[in-house]
């Protein structure tokens, strides 16, 4: 059986957030300014750990960035560490 995994952003907390079935099972916060957002703390719920579920949500969190022209400053470590293990998003980082 496999889950429905969705990722949105949620402006008005400042945070994308992932869903498995529906149900929050993480968020990666930002701040954003013009042209650029930061990515500051990024979560997973422990009980789905493991998953792939921040590396889900961090690829669609910068693939939205990219679509809208936003330069990328992730001070969040496990953001940084996506970037550093995917050049392909390096153009994005300022």
């Amino acid at each position: 059986m496999s889950a429905e995994i969705t990722v949105a952003d949620n402006p008005e907390d400042r945070r994308y957030e992932i869903f498995v079935d529906g149900a929050r099972a993480g968020f990666a916060t930002y701040r954003l300014s013009p042209g650029l957002i930061t990515f500051i703390h990024t979560e997973i719920d422990p009980a789905l750990e493991r998953q792939g579920l921040g590396t889900r949500l961090v690829r669609a969190a910068l693939d939205d960035a990219r679509s809208r022209g936003l330069a990328v400053r992730p001070v969040c470590p496990f953001v940084v560490d996506f970037v550093e293990r995917n050049p392909e998003y390096a153009d994005l980082v300022k």
